[in-house]
């Protein structure tokens, strides 16, 4: 089993900043691409950010020069560093892993629970 835990989440006016957190621990041999995703009250889930395992990353373009992924491998974690931050950019963020436990198993994809980001003056 692998848990993601996510922190970072907080109250921050318009054109502040936050950095999220997801930490990856629990069973497994190694784990492939991270992402983040968010979602607005009463939208569906979006995608935001992927980092994969050798570092290659993409993002929303809506977010783009804003938001910024990157990994810790040695700690197991991603980070998201959401700089300029609107009120759009309110909802719950969430970060999933695919991860697999021995070498001769599949990637298997994991969810954490999420941390609220609330952009408000």
């Amino acid at each position: 089993q692998v848990q993601l835990v996510e922190s970072g989440g907080g109250l921050v006016q318009p054109g502040g900043s936050l950095r999220l957190s997801c930490a990856a621990s629990g069973n497994f041999l190694n784990i492939n691409t991270m992402a983040w995703y968010r979602q607005a009250p009463g939208r569906q889930r979006d995608w935001v950010a992927t980092i994969d395992d050798r570092g290659t990353t993409n993002v929303l373009d809506i977010v783009q020069g804003r938001f910024t992924i990157s990994r810790d491998h040695a700690k197991n974690t991603i980070y998201l560093q959401m700089n300029n931050l609107k009120p759009e950019d309110t909802a719950v963020y969430s970060c999933n892993a695919f991860a697999r436990a021995t070498i001769s198993s599949t990637y298997r994809l994991h969810w954490g629970q999420g941390t609220q980001v609330t952009v408000s003056s």
